[in-house]
Formats: structure tokens, sequence, C-alpha cells
């Protein structure tokens, strides 16, 4: 088992591993101990719209999905291979979910921070995420009228809230990728792949949406392609 590292440690010493090590033990408890960290993440809403496809290299699919991740040795020597994907679709179920656990966490009379919550999940949530013919544009009409006199959100389009849908899987993909490094594992996120054939080789919902896919196992020094630079922060 790597040695386990700091979260300072773990952050300075991430890398974009590009190639792995096939001879060394790989521990696949790991990357399930990750992913339960990961959907510990910050999310748009609470609504948690993504899900994470495990396949491990014991899987009759990896080498088929290596192949369609352009066959970048990130993806054909990896251990295994995590897709994160996005679930717009579910955004029914998961706001429904929030309302449930609210509405059965309070107690005491209702009052209005409680109204607000349940407005929230009940009212509001389904006029931003609903779809309608031309809805998008009407959202977006309505908040340039109401920020004529008021600070407004004005991502409400459709497509803006498919972006927020993307950044939370973001955020959950790097507490995952964290937490591997961490663990003393290292992995490489991908947006290089075929994603109608990835969809497609899954069996995923047509709805679904590939935010990116990730590469794990021990990385070997070669698979480290240069010094890491980064812009000047100041």
């Amino acid at each position: 088992m790597p040695e386990e590292l700091s979260f300072f440690d773990a952050v300075n010493q991430r890398r974009s591993v590009r190639i792995f090590d096939q001879q060394e033990p790989f521990d696949g408890n790991v990357v399930q101990q990750c992913l339960e960290a990961a959907i510990l993440s910050p999310n748009s809403s609470n609504l948690q719209l993504y899900q994470f496809v495990r396949v491990p290299e014991s899987s009759p699919l990896k080498d088929k999905l290596a192949q369609l991740c352009m066959g970048q040795k990130a993806a054909t020597t990896a251990r295994e291979l995590v897709v994160v994907v996005t679930r717009r679709d579910l955004w029914k179920s998961r706001a429904k979910a929030n309302y449930e656990y609210i509405a059965a966490s309070y107690s005491g009379k209702p009052d209005k921070k409680l109204k607000q919550a349940l407005g929230y999940y009940g009212k509001l949530i389904p006029k931003l995420y609903g779809k309608y013919p031309g809805w998008s544009l009407i959202k977006k009409l309505i908040a340039f009228s109401v920020g004529l006199k008021r600070p407004m959100v004005r991502e409400v389009g459709e497509t803006e809230v498919r972006i927020s849908v993307h950044k939370s899987a973001a955020l959950a993909s790097m507490t995952f990728m964290l937490g591997m490094k961490a663990a003393g594992y290292d992995t490489c996120p991908m947006e290089g792949f075929d994603s109608k054939r990835v969809k497609k080789l899954l069996d995923l919902d047509p709805s679904a949406e590939i935010c990116m896919i990730i590469g794990c196992g021990k990385g070997l020094p070669e698979g480290i392609y240069g010094k890491r630079f980064r812009v000047d922060s100041k």
C-alpha cells in the first residue's frame, strides 16, 4: 500500500500522470473510498447531478474504453478508469429528496427559514431546471428585467444550467483525484475521448453527458511530462 500524504503534500505532489505502472499492486478499494469522499464535495443547490462509472482493468470494457480515449497512454496503462457523468435529467428526484429531507429534519413550528428552504426546492429549482419550448429565453428575459431594478443572477439559460452541472461534477472530480494522491496513487483527468461511442459502450442514459474520464494507478516517473508550470499568481 502506498504511503499516505497530508493535504498540502497531496496538492503539491499531484500531477497528471500519463503512464501507470502495470506491475505495482493496485487496491481498488481505495478508488471506492475516494469516490465516497468525492460525493461530499460542494455542488450547486446540493442536487448532486453526477455519477461515477468505474471501469477496472478486470472489466471487458476497459480496453475498449481506453481506445475510445484516443488510445492515449493515460488510459491504456491505467489500472482503472473512472468516467465522470453529469445527470441533469435527475433534477426532479434530487430536488424532491432535498425537500423531503429538510421537511423531515425540521423540528418545531414552521418559520420563515423553513418556508424559504422548501420554496427553494419546491418552486425555484423547478423554474430553473424545467425544460419547455422557449423557456430558456423566457428565463433570460426575466433575469434581465429583474436585473434592471436589483442584483439578479443572470446565468439562468439552458446553457448556463448545463455549465453549472458540469462545474459540480468537476468539483467532485478534483476531490476524488486529491484523495487518490493522498492515498499514494496517481490520476490523469482526460477530455480527449469519443463521447458518443463512450456513452454507447457504457450504456449511459441518453441525456447523460461525460464531464471527464480519469485514469488511475501508480504513476511511473516517465509518466510526468516535464516540470510543473503555472503562471505567476501575483
